[in-house]
């Protein structure tokens, strides 16, 4: 597997170098990317149809990020999001089957019904949730970090946020610390350009935002979140310097979600133009679909037969939680105080 891990010469400082992508690396991302899109577009069909409810925020045109990192992850890393989360869910390995029986909470989802779109955990494969607060991820995903390096097992956590939330203090208090005792902490900012309806020009008096963590002594670097290659380059620089003993890193990822911030989002403060335009030309998914069908090893037949697996895959998971009971009053009690 050919994989850079550096800082592409001629380019800013600022920026890294793009992964030399084999094909079967292609056809991976290509299917992970494909499994997100088309499960968010399940879960908002049903979210339509009344058979999910309370909050839902979609991951679609933001496939990339998540699918690049965690390519670069090892078995015992540690992952946490905020309430955009499903595709970080899918991308860790939970079960489509476990993650959708959440959303229309049902009995056999991951939180035992009880928690919903933005409230999933999975311990076995390392992922800390979804967290419904702006900006409640950092600190723990700071946290984890702390406990990565105590335990000195060799393992990072990656903390991931939004643009709408780095102008939180709690953010910052979390960079002071990771810098201070040099934890093991990739920092993933994830802009997709507006925090709610809100710009980031509009929010931030600095919006470059890989350089929020300058004055802690953080480095930090930009990444185009749009092409899964440059975030895979990105992930594994970053993850190396973390886990080589380097201290905590941020990564700034340009990306664009194609959806309103919520299924209850107009998202009236974008001109259609510009969503078109982005969709038209930067979506991460077709864009892999390009070079796999240039290489001249695939083409629409077979890259067709792995959105029908895909398909067949989430289809199912609607069936199953739609027909998985709901949880027994009982679980009312559970799971609300940790046993001394």
């Amino acid at each position: 597997m050919a994989t850079t891990r550096r800082k592409a010469s001629g380019t800013p400082s600022n920026q890294l170098a793009p992964e030399t992508s084999s094909i079967d690396q292609l056809v991976h991302y290509y299917r992970e990317m494909l499994l997100i899109r088309r499960f968010e577009e399940k879960a908002g069909q049903m979210y339509g149809m009344g058979l999910i409810g309370g909050f839902c925020h979609l991951y679609i045109g933001q496939e990339a990020v998540v699918i690049g990192m965690q390519a670069g992850l090892e078995d015992g890393d540690s992952v946490v999001t905020s309430y955009r989360d499903h595709g970080h869910m899918l991308a860790c390995g939970m079960s489509p089957k476990g993650v959708m029986a959440e959303l229309t909470g049902r009995r056999d989802g991951y939180s035992r019904g009880k928690g919903g779109s933005m409230h999933m955990f999975s311990v076995e494969k390392g992922f800390f949730g979804g967290h419904g607060i702006v900006g409640a991820q950092v600190p723990i995903g700071t946290g984890l970090g702390f406990a990565h390096k105590y335990k000195n097992d060799g393992k990072v956590s990656i903390t991931y946020l939004g643009d709408g939330a780095v102008n939180q203090g709690q953010v910052y208090e979390s960079f002071n610390m990771a810098s201070l005792w040099h934890l093991p902490v990739v920092y993933v900012i994830e802009n997709n350009l507006y925090g709610m309806g809100t710009s980031v020009a509009r929010a931030s008096a600095v919006t470059e935002l890989h350089r929020r963590g300058e004055s802690f002594g953080i480095p930090g670097y930009s990444v185009d979140g749009m092409d899964v290659r440059n975030v895979r380059g990105a992930a594994d620089f970053a993850i190396e310097h973390a886990r080589t003993g380097k201290g905590p890193i941020l990564l700034e990822m340009k990306t664009y979600r194609f959806r309103g911030h919520s299924m209850s989002d107009p998202a009236k403060y974008r001109s259609k133009d510009e969503l078109n335009r982005m969709k038209a030309e930067r979506d991460p998914i077709e864009t892999v679909k390009k070079l796999l069908i240039e290489s001249g090893e695939w083409d629409e037949a077979k890259l067709k037969a792995i959105d029908r697996e895909i398909k067949d895959v989430v289809v199912d998971a609607a069936d199953f939680a739609q027909e998985n009971p709901e949880p027994d009053p009982s679980e009312l009690w559970t799971d609300v105080l940790v046993e001394a």
